[in-house]
């Protein structure tokens, strides 16, 4: 098992905790990681670019001219894609972008970026994290001393949710927060350092081992 230090609100080390190896120490699989990731971007995407296309713009009911005598190609409407202010063809149309991967893959994909945040010393550990009053000073006081990088991610316990934690995060915008149950793989890749609660880990251990 994977030892690592515990520490507190003033960057001391206070304890050690025994990782799960088959949650973080796990040989990260590129493949899976790229899914995870391709498939959280794609389903952020909005698709709702749109074009007019022949059917949706508006005239060319009349046919232009007749059919047979002129020498010219038939034509049926004016609002064709070769005329001027026609319709356009293929043309891009509202769409859903998101798409499923097999939960295997998607636990596959999980496990692997916590294990390489642990091996590439981007992972933290405290014990707990308290503040008596809702202030932004008094939570950038914990990242000065815990020595906190831009783009801190930090993941509590379900059942931590200290108010006062959340809102004096709230105004630091190089600082994000979330629970043990809505960790993803591409917010942990996308963090220069993950710091965990004890009570984060036991949690995700549970669900993941």
């Amino acid at each position: 098992m994977a030892v690592i230090d515990v520490i507190n609100q003033n960057g001391e080390v206070v304890g050690t905790y025994d990782l799960n190896d088959t949650v973080f120490g796990i040989e990260p699989h590129k493949d899976a990681l790229y899914e995870a990731v391709k498939l959280q971007r794609a389903s952020l995407r909005q698709g709702t670019s749109a074009v007019k296309r022949r059917s949706d713009v508006r005239g060319g009911g009349r046919k232009p001219y007749r059919q047979k005598g002129t020498g010219r190609a038939r034509q049926g409407s004016i609002r064709a894609p070769q005329y001027r202010g026609g319709g356009v063809v293929f043309g891009p149309n509202p769409r859903d972008y998101s798409y499923k991967i097999n939960k295997k893959v998607r636990r596959l994909a999980l496990k692997s970026a916590l294990s390489s945040k642990l091996q590439d010393s981007e992972m933290a550990l405290m014990n707990e994290i308290v503040l008596d009053s809702p202030k932004t000073k008094g939570f950038a006081a914990i990242l000065n001393a815990i020595e906190a990088p831009a783009k801190t991610l930090f993941v509590l316990g379900k059942e931590e949710g200290n108010e006062n934690v959340e809102l004096s995060a709230r105004n630091i915008p190089t600082v994000s927060m979330m629970s043990s149950d809505g960790i993803n793989v591409y917010d942990l890749l996308n963090a220069n350092k993950v710091v965990f609660t004890e009570a984060a880990v036991k949690e995700i251990e549970e669900a993941l081992a």
